[in-house]
């Protein structure tokens, strides 16, 4: 199956109904990208916001959080949780399709949501939306199949396991959350950090990848 904004916007509206995972691999490196916010920073964009545990980080830091996400029911759990946060706009729309002011933001970030656009284009879109000195903070899900990628795996999965149950109390989402994401999965796509790194050289000279444990990488950029 070909992955669509539609079928996206689908599986993500299926995702947002269930209950929220107290262990989340995303959220252990949210400090690390937080720690790179510009001094005096604005306007943020979100892309790819979900539920909007990030954005509402992001509202006690900045001005302004303009959040964008494909799914109408995560929106309405981002509006939950951003509730009273008047400097939230949440938005549902194709960051792609998206109109986006020419050097408008000082910080754009994107968790987990990389791998559904296409780099170069999604780059470039990031390069002319920032400002000068804004910083670029994306995290997202690694392609682990290589050496480098299997070894760190052996140690991720066992800790995973560890992680899980001691947050949870449990080895295992249940049967419904693993269906879903399951389901969400067969389409997904990951690029290698090889790659990742290969366009940002190009397009985003000077940018930071790094590879994380529990199947991540993140990337930094500063805008000269």
């Amino acid at each position: 199956m070909i992955q669509t904004a539609e079928s996206l916007a689908h599986d993500f509206d299926r995702i947002a109904r269930l209950p929220s995972d107290p262990w989340d691999h995303n959220r252990m490196y949210h400090r690390l990208l937080l720690r790179q916010l510009p001094r005096g920073a604005r306007a943020a964009l979100e892309i790819g916001c979900g539920a909007g545990e990030f954005s509402a980080a992001l509202a006690q830091r900045v001005e302004r959080v303009l959040a964008l996400d494909l799914s109408a029911e995560m929106l309405a759990a981002a509006k939950l949780r951003c509730a009273g946060l008047r400097k939230v706009e949440l938005v549902q729309a194709d960051v792609l399709a998206q109109s986006l002011p020419r050097e408008g933001f000082d910080v754009v970030a994107s968790i987990a949501t990389l791998h559904h656009l296409p780099l170069r284009e999604i780059f470039a879109r990031v390069s002319d939306t920032l400002r000068p000195g804004g910083v670029f903070l994306a995290l997202d899900v690694s392609d682990e199949r290589t050496l480098r990628g299997a070894a760190r795996s052996a140690v991720a999965i066992p800790l995973n396991v560890f992680g899980r149950l001691l947050t949870t109390g449990s080895l295992r989402p249940s049967a419904e959350v693993r269906s879903a994401w399951a389901a969400h999965a067969a389409t997904d796509r990951y690029p290698r950090v090889a790659e990742v790194r290969h366009l940002a050289a190009e397009l985003l000279p000077g940018a930071r990848v790094r590879e994380h444990l529990f199947w991540r990488w993140s990337l930094i950029w500063r805008k000269p």
